[in-house]
């Protein structure tokens, strides 16, 4: 997945004269030492490493390596480390405690707040508010961040080249057409309130904002001339909808990107009418993701989604009518579900798939991150198994649940089976157009059959 945010810092830095190296050796499929080689060769004088909760005690190693290298074989060397991400907001003193890390920048709009830093690294100018740094020894910080003062539209469009966006262009199996890209117009999600997102953690529910639609379509139309990009998808959390999404869609028309490029974007259930789902489709929309996490009314109210069981049904027959091709994202393993409710989401998803109103899923079991609702809901109800941030990775369950560990592996590979029947292959085939189709069906399949092999019958 293309790293948008950092895309973003690594642009905004270079508009202002630093210079900046896209290091991404997972991308890149370097070892670790081959990364370290390279990192000692460049030296650089600021190293961000964006974190996650299960890589954070790696990142922490990490940092401890660099530290030990600069201080002992290379003396010269100063670097400082910043560590960013949606664990580190939620707990941004626990890396100080853990590794000799220098800056942790809490919340999500670190590209704005990594200029900051760089300019009163050599600027001496005043940080913003939500930096934590040591100062005489001690942990202190620049207050509480804030987003609503960081305009979107001031953003440079992204340097896709200093970026590297080709080593993300032809891997991403959500692409149908390639050379594929992401975009990210708004941060994050307008909804905002869901107990197990992440993103609720960087951008708390309030602090939306988008760029312009006519921002939105300059980029676009930069993607299509400069870098002849076949499909984006938008990675902001609810692609915006109202006006907004009215005046953009208009403006795919209008300038005929519509006719050049396929998009995709996040979306909730239940806020779209089927003129709109319409335009959508006339605009260029293919794929459209919809978190249908529980068809269990309970659940949905629990983790805060306001949606209706039924709303997934009839959102997905406007978006097929429209021509759109809806993907679905389940979870299971919720600490207050019965085997009956996991059984009632799968067999619900399954038929929804048998009526052709869906064309692809994931399921996954459902992890409660640090920093968000869900994982303070199970502090308060001793629901977690374990604080080891390694397991975080959704190989095991973090809860406590009526489900064992292989009873949750079985659904999840029923529902992967139960949705390959006759008559979705058969749609499938029939849907066929161009060689794109085949290509992009085939890296289905294969993405399929993987998914079976994450869960074997041999384990159940």
């Amino acid at each position: 997945i293309y790293p948008i945010i950092p895309a973003y810092a690594a642009t905004l830095l270079q508009k202002n004269n630093y210079k900046v190296f896209w290091d991404d050796a997972i991308a890149q499929k370097l070892t670790y030492f081959q990364w370290l080689k390279r990192l000692i060769k460049n030296k650089p004088n600021m190293i961000v490493i964006e974190s996650k909760t299960p890589t954070i005690k790696s990142h922490w190693q990490i940092i401890k390596n660099i530290k030990n290298l600069s201080q002992t074989k290379y003396p010269d060397w100063h670097p400082k480390i910043v560590l960013i991400g949606d664990h580190v907001t939620a707990f941004p003193l626990e890396s100080f405690d853990n590794c000799p890390v220098d800056y942790v920048i809490t919340g999500g709009d670190y590209d704005f707040m990594l200029l900051s830093l760089a300019n009163h690294l050599t600027k001496k100018t005043k940080l913003e508010p939500g930096f934590y740094y040591k100062k005489n020894k001690k942990i202190v910080n620049s207050g509480p961040f804030a987003l609503k003062h960081h305009n979107l539209d001031t953003l440079p469009i992204i340097d896709r080249d200093l970026t590297q966006w080709k080593l993300y262009a032809y891997q991403n199996t959500n692409y149908k057409y390639t050379p594929g890209t992401y975009t990210m117009f708004g941060r994050d999600c307008w909804w905002g309130r869901c107990t197990f997102c992440s993103w609720t953690t960087t951008h708390p529910a309030g602090s939306f904002r988008s760029v312009s639609p006519k921002r939105a379509l300059d980029e676009i139309g930069q993607l299509i001339n400069k870098y002849h990009i076949k499909e984006i998808f938008d990675d902001t959390g609810t692609l915006p909808i109202g006006p907004w999404l009215m005046e953009f869609c208009q403006g795919m028309i209008d300038r005929g990107y519509n006719k050049k490029i396929k998009f995709g974007c996040n979306m909730r259930f239940g806020h779209l009418d089927q003129k709109q789902y319409d335009l959508m489709g006339n605009a260029g929309f293919r794929f459209i993701l919809y978190g249908l996490e529980s068809s269990n009314q309970n659940t949905l109210d629990r983790i805060e989604k306001r949606t209706k069981v039924q709303d997934s049904r009839k959102t997905l027959a406007m978006a097929k009518k429209s021509g759109l091709e809806p993907h679905l994202t389940i979870m299971i393993g919720y600490p207050w579900e019965t085997e009956k409710d996991a059984q009632t989401t799968l067999n619900e998803a399954r038929q929804l798939f048998k009526d052709g109103l869906a064309d692809s899923m994931q399921a996954t079991r459902i992890i409660p991150y640090p920093g968000t609702p869900l994982f303070k809901e199970c502090q308060d109800n001793n629901w977690l198994l374990t604080d080891n941030w390694d397991d975080y990775d959704m190989r095991q369950p973090i809860m406590k649940s009526s489900l064992s560990p292989q009873q949750q592996e079985k659904l999840i590979q029923s529902l992967f089976k139960g949705v390959l029947t006759p008559k979705f292959l058969i749609r499938k085939v029939l849907s066929i157009r161009s060689p794109a189709d085949v290509k992009f069906l085939s890296t289905y399949a294969y993405k399929y059959l993987k998914k079976l092999k994450d869960f074997p019958s041999s384990k159940i």
